[in-house]
């Protein structure tokens, strides 16, 4: 399946989410202080500290390791002769324990400098928000093989910009895989070279490219299932990693780009068992040929059906389980981890509420946070483990911004 290259129609890169901070007047770095220390523009150096994610709200600590791969049945014609698809890619689980583990950044450090330089704000700030993750922490077996998620990320972005969504799962006992989409990320990889987006057309970093990354992840799921290190340099493994890992019980999301990477690998791989995107295009050319019989969800803002006919169109070819919901004030980067950062750099930089809301909506900043650790949880929780998620049966008084479109 070809797929068309894809930036929105109004941009929403990550590079131009950045730079409409500027334009409603603030200085935009991604780090802050947090807590009592806020105290308008006239806060102290905004380096001081990090900014903070939501922790997540399951049973389990979360561990984390990365993955350095390489999908040798894709030549990298970018690359050069003799070089095949690299990638690197992030495991989260529920960990048994974490106390001697450090805790694992949102980015990669090298990574975010880029990330933050190209954006232009190379002065504003040298390190980066924390996640929830501890590396290395030993894998918490329950008798039962965990259930896998893979997360595929959108134009010009990283495999991080979703950890709120990706660490509330590990912490309900789910494995989640991120990939970075080489030529389309900011990542760094383990011998210290750091990789940007290449604007070039000629690069693969169509949907169907990151859709083959998502497929070639679900393999290395299966290889690590059975007890075999994916790992190209061999590198170790947390304790309890390998052959934790259920390959029957496989899902898979996305945002934007990554969403519609997230349709196309499973219309193409039978082995993904539910799938959700997040504010997706869904443009696809040749338009879609098949159906789709497993459940798909999708969580819409400004790519909703009613305004994109894309959208509407592979709804259409939905034959199984479906839902699409959409919260009230949401925009393309509202159920990301956009949400929980940004508000709090509007206080340090003392940013009125117009000047925030043309960044991230309208909606509430904590219910989204709410939102999105919710969903996608009680999607994969009813599709992957067959446990009811009566919060998708429609809407509710816990979440008065969402709203069901039939």
């Amino acid at each position: 399946m070809t797929i068309t290259p894809f930036d929105s129609r109004k941009g929403m890169t990550r590079r131009s989410v950045l730079r409409a901070a500027l334009g409603s007047g603030a200085a935009m770095p991604l780090v802050a202080l947090s807590g009592p220390a806020w105290a308008g523009p006239a806060a102290a150096d905004p380096a001081a500290t990090r900014l903070r994610l939501p922790k997540p709200t399951g049973p389990h600590p979360v561990g984390t390791v990365q993955l350095h791969l390489v999908d040798r049945s894709r030549p990298d014609a970018i690359a050069g002769s003799g070089h095949f698809r690299e990638l690197t890619a992030t495991v989260w689980y529920p960990a048994r324990d974490v106390h001697r583990y450090p805790v694992a950044p949102w980015m990669p450090p090298g990574a975010f400098r880029a990330f933050v330089a190209d954006a232009g704000f190379s002065d504003l700030a040298s390190v980066g928000p924390l996640s929830a993750g501890h590396v290395g922490a030993p894998v918490r077996r329950s008798g039962r093989r965990l259930p896998v998620v893979v997360f595929s990320h959108g134009a010009h972005s990283h495999q991080g910009d979703h950890t709120v969504i990706v660490q509330e799962l590990a912490s309900h006992g789910f494995a989640v895989l991120t990939v970075a989409h080489q030529y389309d990320t900011y990542t760094e990889f383990p011998d210290g070279r750091i990789a940007v987006p290449l604007r070039d057309r000629q690069a693969p970093t169509r949907p169907g490219d990151f859709a083959a990354d998502l497929r070639f992840i679900l393999d290395c799921v299966e290889d690590l299932a059975e007890g075999r290190n994916p790992d190209v340099d061999q590198r170790k493994l947390p304790a309890g990693l390998l052959g934790s890992l259920d390959p029957r019980r496989m899902g898979a999301f996305g945002w934007s780009k990554g969403g519609t990477a997230t349709a196309c690998a499973m219309l193409a791989d039978e082995r993904i068992r539910a799938g959700l995107s997040i504010d997706a295009p869904m443009e696809m050319n040749p338009p879609l040929a098949g159906d789709l019989d497993r459940p798909f969800m999708m969580m819409s803002a400004e790519f909703g059906r009613a305004t994109n006919p894309a959208a509407a169109a592979f709804w259409s070819h939905l034959r199984g389980w479906r839902l699409d919901i959409q919260a009230q004030g949401a925009v393309h980067i509202s159920y990301g981890d956009n949400e929980a950062l940004f508000p709090q750099v509007a206080k340090v930089f003392g940013w009125n509420e117009q000047q925030l809301q043309a960044v991230i909506g309208t909606l509430d900043p904590d219910q989204a946070v709410k939102i999105q650790q919710a969903y996608p949880l009680a999607f994969f929780d009813e599709h992957l483990r067959h446990r009811r998620a009566h919060l998708l049966d429609g809407p509710t008084r816990a979440f008065p911004a969402v709203t069901y479109l039939l």
